[in-house]
């Protein structure tokens, strides 16, 4: 069905990074969130098609967000990727970046949210910590939202914010690329972003440390209605 005659202005896309592929659960709609690469390939598409589907979409006035997992790698990759790359977690080795174990904090699990360095360094549910202070890391990641912005997109939707630093967030916002005029965009326009930063009180992170930086996801507001 046509969106726009719907009065659909935008859309939020799955990961459209490479994920690992997982056989048990029978490929779970969470594999999305487990990045094997940040090749453009999943079992949506591969980078033509959705290039493709972002093109026409901007054509008849649909912008595009996409769905960004920066915070982890892959925490299962015994079945590698669904664009065939590779990747050893316990190892912490995702060579189709690269990342090796020097691009991520050191193993530790997550047992008190009041503690900020916790949340923020160790591994959420096992996965790989990407460590954002490290300047190859930052650059793979703004490299891959400034191809995502070539290619048309408006905007994202990052992924696990609160288990990343603020700073560490900012440098990188700020690198990513004014939107593509050639996708009908106003010349100088600055990608939407927010972010998924899960706060129902009570924790030691709040949202408000990130509202600087864009949008955050009310995760309060079903309870209020």
């Amino acid at each position: 069905r046509p969106l726009r005659p719907g009065g659909c202005g935008g859309v939020q896309v799955s990961p459209v990074t490479e994920n690992s592929i997982v056989r048990d659960p029978k490929r779970p709609w969470w594999e999305r969130y487990q990045p094997i690469s940040y090749r453009l390939v999943t079992r949506s598409g591969a980078e033509a098609e959705f290039g493709e589907m972002v093109r026409r979409c901007n054509a008849v006035g649909v912008r595009i967000y996409v769905d960004l997992v920066i915070n982890h790698m892959a925490a299962i990759t015994s079945n590698g990727g669904t664009g065939g790359s590779t990747g050893n977690a316990g190892g912490m080795e995702f060579p189709a970046v690269p990342y090796g174990r020097a691009d991520f904090h050191e193993p530790c699990s997550i047992n008190d949210y009041n503690n900020p360095v916790e949340v923020r360094n160790c591994q959420l549910v096992g996965l790989p910590d990407l460590n954002h202070t490290v300047p190859w890391v930052r650059d793979k990641v703004v490299d891959l939202m400034n191809r995502l912005v070539d290619l048309g997109v408006a905007g994202f939707r990052v992924d696990a914010v609160k288990h990343m630093w603020p700073a560490d967030l900012e440098m990188m916002y700020g690198r990513v690329k004014n939107l593509n005029t050639a996708h009908g965009c106003k010349a100088g326009a600055r990608p939407f972003i927010t972010q998924e930063v899960i706060d129902v009180g009570g924790e030691g992170i709040s949202k408000y440390e990130y509202t600087d930086l864009g949008t955050v996801t009310e995760f309060r507001f079903s309870a209020e209605i």
